[in-house]
């Protein structure tokens, strides 16, 4: 009822009578104003005036789903969200919505996680109200091995949905790191549900700095708010995210990944540098040459041997 109401203030530039929409519903003026009450609770500025009724001034900066699906307008990504205030991980969430069949789409999102992680289970800062932390679950068709280009695919929709909504230029550090200016934005953390030649469900994590504070940040790290020195409306981001991976996701599906392989070179921060990997407790050294088209990273080493790195830890030397 709330995000009916919603709709009618927000199809409205000006007021719009308490009767207009008690009729339209089929409630009470009591039962309206109880739930403009619990609007106003959850953050809605909404002002009621005599003889003229209600009007909406501005909505709370909370990924609720009502706002995000609010002129979303994407074929299934999205369509069934579930939103937490406080969550201990949105992967460990969307693992069990998986496991029982929640359809393609379904998104995860917690204003902050006590438990966020990243790949090799590092620690997740998850700032309250301040980034996106979200889970998002697909289901491919596609054979286990070839997850790691959904990696690719999330990572070059972020940088398409930076530059589309917040004007800035990110960058993709190989495998999943998002950086502006060389200091780290976000991050991917890509979990696979499968058996040896079935893909049952892929989560991808997503965790971006957004409105960080920059003294609560470590050296390394950056946020949207710092490089464009403004906040930047979460939703409108987080809308655009989820538009970019529908999309480039539609794509993989139709024409394979060498589309979004040639997007991913061209928001590259790795290749042509040299860099450093430690995979599989092996250390290895060289120049980062090119990407596979199953998302692998070639590496020319110091002898001349090009091997491909499917995972690890990159660093670029200096």
């Amino acid at each position: 009822m709330q995000e009916k109401i919603l709709d009618f203030l927000k199809g409205k530039q000006g007021y719009l009578s308490g009767d207009q929409i008690s009729h339209r519903l089929g409630i009470s003026r009591q039962a309206l104003w109880k739930h403009i009450q619990e609007l106003r609770n959850s953050g809605y500025d909404i002002v009621a005036v005599p003889h003229l009724g209600y009007k909406l001034i501005s909505s709370p900066d909370r990924l609720y789903p009502y706002e995000i699906k609010w002129h979303l307008n994407t074929r299934f990504i999205g369509k069934k969200i579930y939103y937490f205030d406080t969550a201990s991980s949105t992967m460990d969430i969307a693992l069990g919505l998986g496991m029982k069949g929640s359809p393609e789409g379904t998104l995860v999102l917690a204003e902050t996680q006590s438990k966020g992680r990243g790949r090799m289970a590092r620690v997740w800062f998850s700032p309250k109200y301040k980034g996106i932390y979200m889970s998002l679950i697909l289901r491919p068709k596609i054979l286990p091995n070839a997850t790691p280009l959904l990696t690719l695919l999330s990572a070059v929709s972020i940088c398409e949905a930076i530059k589309e909504s917040a004007g800035l230029d990110a960058q993709i550090k190989w495998p999943n790191d998002i950086l502006i200016n060389n200091k780290k934005l976000g991050g991917i953390l890509t979990e696979l549900n499968a058996e040896m030649d079935i893909t049952r469900f892929v989560i991808i994590g997503i965790g971006l700095n957004v409105n960080n504070d920059k003294k609560t940040q470590a050296q390394s790290v950056t946020s949207l708010k710092e490089q464009k020195k403004e906040d930047i409306n979460r939703i409108s981001l987080l809308q655009e995210v989820l538009r970019k991976i529908e999309n480039n996701y539609l794509v993989f599906e139709n024409k394979g990944s060498e589309p979004i392989v040639e997007k991913w070179r061209n928001y590259s921060i790795t290749l042509a540098k040299r860099v450093s990997v430690v995979c599989q407790k092996r250390h290895l050294q060289g120049q980062a040459i090119d990407i596979d088209v199953d998302g692998g990273l070639l590496i020319r080493n110091d002898s001349g041997l090009v091997e491909k790195i499917m995972a690890g830890d990159v660093a670029h030397c200096r």
